[in-house]
């Protein structure tokens, strides 16, 4: 019998995830249902629950001994909850007590989805080896974690590390969280496309407006596009610097869908880091792409309840 496994779930406002992890950190089950996140919070929470059943088909699902979740934030750690802001049916939903009861008692740990990156990255990534370092989820928003003295770092209510909603730009635009010129509002993916065809540039034949596309137009040289690109790096430069001068870090790992940009974000992005971070001890903080990919939210959910099981 397999032993040693843990379940994690990593809950967007796109999919939720599923997983039967061992302690090596290979996925041995998988399952996934889309996220109704127009609907109610009983309907979401339904297919929570679906995902939890399809897992506990699997003849593996008897050697589980604890569930991580990693949730779009903002999350509660300390009181179980979470209010993921593209899902409006969920308001301080008692994630942690319902998965439990759907799980007959395990034990279940809650991070965000940034720190949940985190430990991903920790475990089986870029920042394996570094007792200090950054990780970011550069996507439809911008989160991102903490490692310190060897340890992933989440906070009180687990949300250390949330780097998006650093201000960059005081006179910047309002942010939805309420606050003005962030990381998020510059360098996400929706606001590195608007800020493009605000400037001009227009989609292919495929009407494709994403950040992706972007990417592509900056990569063939479209000055707009690279522009936008160029504005995004120097937010999350800026974001990267602040974190690094506060607490030390001497990586920062960059993962999400508008990492995929590849050189398109990352030599802008070191190229302002050298002018953001300046002092001596934060002068050789190296960049690097994630490595666990689109597993990263269920590595890093796994990390977390084998951490606190």
């Amino acid at each position: 019998m397999q032993t040693d496994l843990v379940a994690a779930i990593d809950f967007g406002g796109t999919k939720i995830a599923g997983a039967l992890v061992d302690g090596a950190g290979d996925i041995l089950v998988r399952a996934q249902r889309p996220t109704p996140a127009r609907e109610g919070g009983e309907t979401v929470m339904r297919a929570v629950e679906a995902v939890l059943a399809d897992l506990a088909d699997s003849p593996l699902w008897g050697s589980a001994r604890a569930v991580g979740i990693g949730s779009a934030g903002p999350v509660d750690a300390s009181t179980g909850t979470v209010s993921p802001v593209n899902v409006p049916g969920w308001r301080g939903f008692p994630l942690v007590d319902r998965v439990e009861r759907a799980v007959g008692g395990r034990p279940v740990t809650l991070v965000g989805d940034g720190v949940a990156m985190t430990a991903a990255e920790h475990w089986r990534g870029a920042a394996r080896g570094h007792d200090n370092a950054l990780c970011l989820v550069v996507s439809t928003g911008v989160g991102g974690g903490l490692v310190l003295d060897g340890r992933v770092h989440p906070g009180p209510t687990g949300n250390a590390g949330h780097i998006g909603h650093i201000s960059v730009d005081l006179d910047g635009d309002l942010c939805a969280c309420g606050g003005r010129g962030c990381v998020e509002r510059i360098a996400s993916g929706p606001q590195i496309a608007r800020r493009a065809l605000d400037g001009g540039w227009r989609p292919g034949p495929d009407g494709d407006t994403s950040a992706a596309a972007v990417a592509v137009a900056a990569r063939a040289g479209d000055p707009v596009a690279v522009a936008s690109y160029e504005r995004a790096a120097r937010a999350l430069a800026a974001g990267i610097a602040a974190t690094a001068t506060l607490v030390e870090v001497d990586i920062a790992v960059v993962g999400g869908g508008v990492a995929g940009a590849g050189d398109v974000l990352f030599e802008p992005l070191r190229r302002s880091l050298r002018e953001f971070a300046t002092l001596s001890f934060v002068r050789d903080l190296t960049v690097v792409p994630a490595r666990t990919g689109t597993d990263a939210g269920l590595l890093g959910a796994a990390a977390a309840a084998r951490d606190t099981a």
